[in-house]
């Protein structure tokens, strides 16, 4: 791995296309969180891991020259400056780039040798190649390579549209209400959760899924306002404020408003976004039970505080819906997708997911009427562990509770 290189992506890359993991390390780092994280990450994938401790061997000496940049070097030196520059130039968003987010600041720098009283650490860089010699490193290359100088096409829906640290977004407008919209990139990500997830349900089968094309996914649940100006009328059970997320729908309401809503403007198609892509954009890129980490605390998300996710502590139990947009924001960009409502998916409920890979996965293979259908997410009235990114509930297509709303996609390319 090269500086700048967005290691964790780069480490997951190359587990998923490996047999064994020769993790070399030395005593020094044994202990390391970071050392725990990679072998935590062969472990999911399922790969075995072979331990060697670097004092117990001796490399060649044209290996050890290789892996190291030591910074009493000033040409090591430029080159850890240079990588550093890219990083905060890239917007890094789970394995996504996302660019032209932040001013770069000037960084060439003059560090002669003389001036460094110490060096810092010497860095390993490629350990994932013992026998053939990595390439030179190039700062131009990586910034081609990372920063795309792809720019968005503006949707013919939508009325307004841009990029922020978050990526692209367009947004909708109707009859005076804006509904944001988030693009989400195609990708292949590993849906379901591992067997050393505590709390986790039989029905959470991991396999890996792409999604061979990108879509725009609203970056909030349907609000009441929306709804009520789409459809004239408001369903919701909680109803102090009318940007909380409309709920009481059951699944052919949905279907009806899409419906709806797609009459009223010619080019536009709204949908339901299908569980694969769904838990997708909940994960926006991460690998651990939430897209905020291993845990979670009500200020994060809307569910029962006093039946907190493993390990955690109790918390505020708000016993309702909070308006949309008032919890933290995912690293895509995505409001409340832990908690607040279930989301609606557009797939029938599938009681064991796939073992095998799967591309652009959904259940409904022709038309019919969907008796069961799932909802992803979790809501207000339920437990930590029901509100983490892998969590599926099976809900008869024709309930309308109050815990219970949906998200807008649109499947069209930038």
């Amino acid at each position: 791995m090269k500086p700048g290189d967005p290691w964790f992506h780069k480490l997951e890359s190359e587990l998923e296309s490996s047999d064994v993991m020769v993790l070399v390390l030395s005593e020094k780092v044994r202990k390391s969180k970071w050392v725990h994280n990679e072998f935590s990450m062969a472990e999911e994938i399922g790969i075995p891991v072979i331990p060697v401790l670097a004092e117990a061997i001796r490399l060649p000496l044209w290996l050890r020259h290789l892996q190291v940049l030591d910074f009493e070097s000033s040409q090591d030196w430029q080159e850890l400056v240079d990588a550093v520059g890219l990083q905060l130039r890239a917007d890094i968003i789970g394995f996504s780039l996302r660019t032209d987010a932040v001013d770069v600041p000037d960084f060439s720098l003059d560090m002669p040798s003389n001036k460094v009283a110490k060096p810092i650490q010497k860095i390993p860089i490629n350990l994932s190649s013992l026998y053939a010699v990595p390439p030179e490193y190039d700062i131009k290359a990586a910034q081609a390579k990372y920063l795309p100088k792809k720019r968005l096409n503006q949707p013919a829906w939508a009325t307004a549209s841009g990029q922020d640290q978050y990526g692209l977004y367009a947004d909708l407008l109707v009859k005076g209400v804006t509904q944001r919209f988030r693009w989400i990139e195609p990708g292949t990500f590993w849906m379901g959760s591992p067997r050393s997830e505590p709390e986790r349900y039989d029905n959470e089968i991991r396999h890996q899924v792409t999604l061979s094309e990108g879509f725009w996914l609203a970056d909030t649940a349907c609000t009441q306002v929306l709804w009520r100006t789409i459809m004239g009328s408001n369903p919701a059970y909680f109803k102090e404020n009318e940007n909380n997320p409309v709920e009481q729908v059951n699944l052919y309401d949905v279907q009806e408003f899409l419906q709806t809503l797609n009459g009223m403007i010619s080019s536009l198609k709204v949908k339901l976004p299908t569980e694969a892509q769904w838990e997708y954009a909940c994960r926006a890129g991460t690998i651990t039970p939430f897209s905020f980490g291993d845990n979670i605390v009500p200020e994060q998300v809307n569910y029962d505080g006093n039946n907190p996710y493993v390990g955690g502590v109790k918390g505020l139990y708000r016993k309702k819906t909070v308006p949309v947009k008032s919890l933290p924001i995912n690293p895509w960009g995505l409001y409340e997708m832990h908690g607040n409502v279930w989301e609606w998916c557009a797939d029938e409920w599938l009681e064991n997911l796939p073992t095998k890979s799967v591309i652009d996965p959904f259940s409904i293979e022709k038309e019919h009427t969907v008796i069961q259908g799932v909802v992803r997410g979790g809501s207000w009235s339920y437990d930590g562990r029901d509100v983490r990114s892998a969590m599926r509930l099976r809900v008869a297509s024709k309930d309308r509770v109050s815990n219970l709303g949906f998200r807008l996609t649109v499947c069209v390319q930038v």
